[in-house]
C-alpha cells in the first residue's frame, strides 16, 4: 500500500512540470515582456536549483527520515511556484523558478530511497517502472490541461499552471506523509545504513567513484541522458521544424506517441526483462537510441514521409525509456557504498540534470550554425558510447562479483543478474 501511495504521489507531484515548464519561456519573454534573456535565465536557474538540490537531498535522505525530506522539499517547491502568481518583476520570477527547481528535484532522491526501503528487492524494478510511468502521465496530464486553460495573451494567463503545480506538490506531500505513517525510518533488509557517514562531500565523491562499476554507471547515465532526454524538449523539435520542415502538429503528435508507447509497454517490458542483467538492458537502451538517430537521420532524404519518420523516432525512443529508469535507479542504488544510497542517487541525479541542461545549448549552437548533420552525428556517437559504457559496466560487475569486494553488498538483485 505504501508503494502505491508513493507512485500516486509521484504522479501528482509532476503535474507542475507539465503545467509550467512548456509555457514559461513564452510567458516570461513575450507575455510579460521581460525578453528572451530573462526567459532563458529562468530555465537555467530552474536547472541550477535542481543541480544544487539533488546531492544535498540525497545526503539528507541517508541521515534523516526520507519521508520528511520529500515532504519538506515539495512544500518548498509549492511555495516557490505558487509565489510566481505574485511575481511582477524578472528578479522575482527568477527567484521563484529557482525555488521551484530546488523543491521539485530535492524530492526525487528521497522518493527513490523510499522505494528502496518500502519495497522488496525482487519488486523494485516493477515499482520503479510504475513510478516512472506515473510521473510521465502526471507531466502529460499537466501539459494537456494547462494547454487548454493557459492564456499567454494575458499577464495572469499562466496563473493556472502555477497554482496547479503548487497544489500538486501539496497533495503529493500529504500522500507521502500518509504512506510514511508508522513506517519508521528503518531500511530494507538489503540496505545498510549503520555506518559512519563521510565527513565531507569530497569524501563522499571519493568513496562513490572508487568503485569501477559506479564510474561506468556514471558514464552510462550521462551518455543516455545526452542521447535523448537532453534533446526531448528543444533539440529534437528544433531539428524537426528547421531541418525537416515539419509542422507543429507533428511535434505534438510525436510527444503524445512517446507517452502512449511508454504507458502501453512499460509493464510488459518489465515482465519480459525481469531476469536480464541491468547492464545488458542498458546496452539495449543505448542500441535503441542508436536506431532512433539513424531513423531520424534518414528522414531528411524522404521529405514526403519526414513527419511520419519523426513521430516514429519518438516511438522508438519510448521503447528504450521503458527499460531506462526502472533499471538504472535500482542498479545505482545496489552499487552505492554502504549507508550512502541517497547520496549516490542524488549525485547521479545531479550529473543527469547538468548534462541534460547542456544538451539544448549544444543543439542550439549546431542547428543555429547550420550543422544539422553534425547534430545528428554527435548524438549517434554519444549513443554508441553509451552502449560501450554499459558493456564495460557489465564486465566490471562480473569481475566484482567473483571475489567478494571489500564493502560490497552481495545479494542484490542486480549483482545476481549480472553474474
Amino acid at each position: 500500500m505504501r508503494a502505491k501511495l508513493l507512485v500516486l504521489a509521484s504522479s501528482i507531484g509532476m503535474l507542475g512540470w507539465g503545467a509550467v515548464l512548456p509555457f514559461q519561456y513564452a510567458y516570461a519573454a513575450d507575455t510579460r515582456g521581460w525578453g528572451a534573456l530573462a526567459a532563458a535565465a529562468a530555465s537555467s536557474l530552474f536547472s541550477v536549483g535542481a543541480l544544487v538540490a539533488a546531492p544535498v537531498a540525497g545526503r539528507l535522505s541517508d541521515r534523516f527520515d526520507p519521508v520528511a525530506v520529500a515532504v519538506l522539499a515539495q512544500l518548498l517547491g509549492a511555495l516557490g511556484v505558487g509565489a510566481l502568481v505574485l511575481a511582477d518583476s524578472p528578479s522575482a520570477f527568477l527567484a521563484g523558478m529557482f525555488v521551484f527547481g530546488l523543491g521539485l528535484t530535492a524530492a526525487v532522491p528521497a522518493k527513490q530511497v523510499l522505494v528502496l526501503r518500502w519495497v522488496d528487492s525482487a519488486d523494485r524494478r516493477k515499482v520503479f517502472a510504475y513510478k516512472f510511468t506515473g510521473e510521465a502521465l502526471g507531466m502529460a496530464a499537466g501539459a494537456y490541461i494547462a494547454g487548454h486553460l493557459v492564456d499567454l495573451r494575458q499577464p495572469q494567463g499562466l496563473d493556472f499552471g502555477f497554482l496547479t503545480a503548487s497544489a500538486g506538490f501539496v497533495i503529493s506531500s500529504l500522500l507521502i506523509g500518509l504512506a510514511g505513517r508508522g513506517a519508521g525510518i528503518h531500511p530494507g533488509a538489503d540496505l545498510v545504513t549503520d555506518v559512519h557517514a563521510p565527513s565531507s562531500p569530497r569524501e563522499s565523491l571519493r568513496l562513490i567513484f572508487a568503485n569501477p562499476a559506479l564510474r561506468w554507471t556514471a558514464v552510462v547515465t550521462v551518455t543516455l541522458a545526452l542521447g535523448f532526454y537532453a534533446q526531448f524538449e528543444s533539440g529534437l523539435p528544433a531539428y524537426g521544424l528547421t531541418v525537416l520542415d515539419i509542422d507543429t502538429a507533428a511535434i505534438g503528435t510525436a510527444a503524445a506517441v512517446n507517452a502512449v508507447v511508454v504507458v502501453a509497454l512499460q509493464v510488459l517490458v518489465v515482465r519480459l526483462t525481469a531476469h536480464r542483467s541491468a547492464p545488458t538492458l542498458l546496452m539495449a537502451v543505448g542500441a535503441i537510441w542508436v536506431l532512433s538517430w539513424l531513423v531520424l537521420s534518414s528522414a531528411q532524404f524522404a521529405p514526403g514521409v519526414a513527419s511520419a519518420m519523426f513521430v516514429t523516432t519518438f516511438g522508438i525512443f519510448a521503447v528504450g525509456e521503458t527499460m531506462y529508469s526502472p533499471v538504472l535507479n535500482p542498479l545505482t542504488a545496489s552499487l552505492a557504498p554502504a549507508g550512502m544510497v541517497g547520496q549516490t542517487l542524488g549525485i547521479f541525479g545531479a550529473l543527469q540534470t547538468t548534462f541534460s541542461a547542456v544538451g539544448p545549448l549544444v543543439a542550439g549552437a549546431l542547428l543555429g550554425a547550420g550543422f544539422a548533420n553534425g547534430f545528428l552525428g554527435l548524438h549517434l556517437a554519444i549513443s554508441l558510447l553509451a552502449v560501450y559504457a554499459a558493456w564495460r559496466l557489465r564486465g566490471a560487475m562480473r569481475r566484482a562479483s567473483t571475489p567478494a569486494a571489500p564493502g560490497a553488498r552481495s545479494g542484490s538483485d542486480e549483482a545476481v543478474l549480472a553474474a
